[in-house]
């Protein structure tokens, strides 16, 4: 779902990967070009020691407002951000996600990753971004999430939320994880496995989709199960409605314990006999948009896939040899 922004952003958090040389390069020409258009530039303190040694002009650092603290959704909310401005790749916005999911602060990223699935620009746009953003000159799209919950032994130990997916998971290499899938609350299939991806549409071009989950359109509201290595006849991915409520089921035989994964960021130690259920997430994010390109322009463009000879309604020919 998208809307239009009623109003251009005037404080705007940069989050930098700042592992990354070339992303504190982009970070430091972010924030120069940000304050050059007017609009009050805040970054969290840790990364702020590292960008601002990194900075050439003393007046650029005095002028960057900094937030003190962890950085998490209450801060960002306090500090009146208006949107956030991510450099790094999908894993430096999957961290972005977790400060402004469940407030109306929209996020755009600027890939400096390899394939940058979430992002929405490119470290040679910086200026265009940087001039539509400030204008206010971009749309609002909710992205969907995931909600879980762990329950043991008849009670709940653990709960959280993904952008992408819940990922259950062997912790043992060389033992199987064995898992019953169960949507709706009805029993699916039991089968023995390395483990299972319940992904979110957003998800599905990230590690459901290495585990041979389908690709998923943003706009269709769904979840994906896409089994890891099962050792079953019937172990296909699965598309099920966004009102259904998907559980994975863990047992003490043939296992060790397992572990859950949250945007493969946030781990919890699952003991033996979990049980995690996955619904739709109560939040959504927001992820600020530049273009109206359709989705199949981006899986095209991110996963470099050929489309030469594709002749279209208009019978023109796209290209003359491989992509």
């Amino acid at each position: 779902m998208s809307a239009a922004l009623p109003a251009p952003p005037r404080r705007i958090l940069v989050l930098t990967h700042v592992g990354r040389p070339n992303a504190v390069a982009a970070g430091n020409e972010m924030t120069t070009r940000l304050l050059a258009a007017g609009a009050t530039v805040v970054v969290p303190v840790a990364e702020w020691k590292i960008l601002a040694d990194a900075a050439s002009a003393p007046a650029e650092r005095a002028a960057v407002e900094v937030l003190h603290g962890a950085p998490e959704v209450a801060a960002v909310v306090a500090a009146g951000i208006d949107a956030v401005v991510v450099l790094g790749g999908d894993g430096t916005i999957l961290r972005a996600a977790e400060l402004v999911r469940g407030s109306e602060v929209p996020l755009l990223g600027v890939n400096l990753g390899h394939v940058g699935f979430l992002a929405e620009s490119d470290p040679e746009l910086l200026s265009q971004t940087v001039t539509r953003l400030v204008a206010g000159d971009y749309a609002v799209e909710e992205r969907m999430t995931a909600d879980f919950r762990v329950w043991c032994q008849g009670r709940p130990i653990h709960e959280g939320w993904a952008l992408n997916e819940v990922s259950i998971e062997k912790a043992a290499r060389e033992r199987m994880l064995d898992v019953v899938v169960e949507v709706d609350r009805r029993p699916l299939t039991r089968f023995g496995c390395d483990g299972v991806v319940v992904a979110t549409p957003t998800g599905s071009t990230a590690y459901s989709f290495s585990a041979g989950g389908p690709v998923v359109w943003p706009e269709v509201e769904a979840l994906l199960v896409t089994p890891i290595s099962a050792h079953a006849l019937f172990a296909r991915p699965l598309v099920v409605g966004v009102s259904s409520i998907v559980a994975i089921e863990t047992f003490a035989t043939l296992s060790t314990e397992g572990v859950l994964w949250a945007d493969g960021r946030r781990m919890f130690v699952l003991p033996p006999a979990s049980r995690i259920e996955v619904r739709r997430g109560v939040h959504p994010v927001r992820l600020a948009r530049l273009n109206r390109a359709a989705f199949t322009e981006r899986l095209v463009n991110r996963f470099r896939l050929p489309v030469s000879g594709w002749r279209g309604p208009t019978g023109g020919v796209m290209g003359e040899g491989p992509a």
